[in-house]
C-alpha cells in the first residue's frame, strides 16, 4: 500500500496464497486505478517460477517477506521452516542476483539473535544468506556462488542453461524487528478471540516482555533502510519499550469493557518450546552504528567463513 502510494513504475506482488494475493489486488485496483500492478501466485521453493518471473518483469528492487512465521510451528514441521525461509530466501536471492536487481531487502526477525527456536535460526540463516551473496559479489566472486536446485531431472536444461552476468551490482541486506501489532502471527487476534469467547485468556508466563510496532511504522522504516543500504547491512529496527504481554492481555481486556481476573480470568501456561522470556534486537558483538534516522540503526556483522557456509548451506 505504501509502495503504491509512492507511484512506482511497476509494482508486483508475488504470493503463494491466492486468497490474501487477491484481496489486495482488488484493494489496490480500487485506491490507485492507475498503478501499474501485476499479482502473480508462486512460490520461493520454485526456481523455474522464480527465475521466469524475475527474467519476465525484471524488478529494480525485492523485499523479500516469504518464511514461516508462527515459531511453534516449526518446532514441529523444522524441515519446512528450511525449506521454505532458507531455500526459498536463497532461491529469490540467487534469481534476484541474476536479473540485475538492484537492492534486496531482507525482512528478518530478532528472533534471529541468538536463537532458541527453529524459526529464529532459520531467519538467522537467511540473514547469512544476504551477507553471503553480498560479500562474494563484492570479492568479484559472484559466479562461484551454487545454483541450490532441487529438479533431479531438468529435461530441457532449462535451470543449468542460467549464467551469471559478468557485472552483478545487486546490494543484499536484512531488515530485524520484533512482533507487528495485526500482522500474520500477531497475539493481538488470538486475544480478542479468547476475550470474545468468555476467556481464559492465556498467557505463557507473567513476566514475558515483546516489543511491539504498528504494520505502517514497520514498513515505513523498512522502505527508509533499503534507501540507506550499501550492501551486507544488518538493519536493526529501534522498536521502543518493550512490553509485557500479560499488561497487553489486561489491557485489552479492559479496552473490551471488562475486568481482568474479575469478568475474563488470565491463565498462565508455561513458556512453549524454543520461547525465550526477552527477545533480544542484537547480538552483543555485533554493535550498533547511527544512521540519519533515530529509528534505523546498523548492526556491525559478526564475520563467518563465506565460502564454508555456502558448501554447508548445500548439504543442508
Amino acid at each position: 500500500r505504501q509502495i503504491a502510494a509512492h507511484n512506482p513504475k511497476r509494482l508486483i506482488i508475488l504470493d503463494v496464497y491466492e486468497n490474501n494475493a487477491y484481496d489486495i489486488q482488488q484493494e489496490l485496483k480500487e485506491k490507485f486505478p492507475l498503478l501499474k500492478l501485476e499479482v502473480l501466485i508462486g512460490s520461493v521453493r520454485d526456481s523455474r517460477r522464480l527465475h521466469e518471473v524475475f527474467e519476465t518483469y525484471k524488478p529494480e528492487v525485492v523485499y523479500h517477506a516469504a518464511a514461516h512465521k508462527h515459531a511453534p510451528l516449526m518446532e514441529d514441521s523444522p524441515n519446512e521452516s528450511i525449506k521454505n525461509n532458507v531455500i526459498g530466501t536463497y532461491k529469490t536471492a540467487y534469481a534476484a542476483m541474476l536479473s540485475g536487481c538492484k537492492k534486496f531487502v531482507l525482512i528478518s526477525t530478532d528472533k534471529a539473535v541468538n536463537p532458541t527456536n527453529i524459526m529464529g535460526a532459520s531467519k538467522r540463516l537467511c540473514e547469512m544468506i544476504v551477507q553471503s551473496f553480498d560479500s562474494m559479489i563484492k570479492a568479484g566472486k559472484a559466479d562461484q556462488i551454487p545454483a541450490l536446485f532441487a529438479h533431479a531431472k531438468d529435461e530441457d536444461d532449462y535451470m543449468n542453461g542460467l549464467s551469471c552476468p559478468q557485472e552483478i551490482h545487486t546490494e543484499f541486506v536484512a531488515v530485524r524487528f520484533g512482533n507487528v501489532l495485526g500482522s500474520n502471527g500477531s497475539v493481538i487476534p488470538l486475544f480478542k478471540k479468547q476475550i470474545a469467547a468468555g476467556g481464559p485468556v492465556t498467557v505463557t508466563h507473567p513476566d514475558i516482555i515483546r516489543y511491539f510496532m504498528t504494520i505502517p511504522e514497520a514498513v515505513s522504516l523498512v522502505l527508509q533502510a533499503g534507501t540507506y543500504a550499501k550492501g551486507g547491512e544488518i538493519f536493526v529496527l529501534d522498536m521502543g519499550s518493550p512490553m509485557k504481554i500479560d499488561t497487553l492481555a489486561r489491557n485489552l481486556i479492559k479496552l473490551s469493557g471488562h475486568k481482568p481476573d474479575v469478568d475474563i480470568r488470565i491463565e498462565y501456561t508455561g513458556l512453549r518450546p524454543g520461547e525465550k522470556l526477552f527477545e533480544e534486537k542484537l547480538m552483543a558483538e555485533e554493535g550498533l552504528e547511527k544512521t540519519e534516522n533515530e529509528l534505523i540503526h546498523i548492526g556491525c556483522p559478526i564475520p563467518f567463513d563465506t565460502e564454508t557456509f555456502l558448501s554447508q548451506l548445500e548439504l543442508l
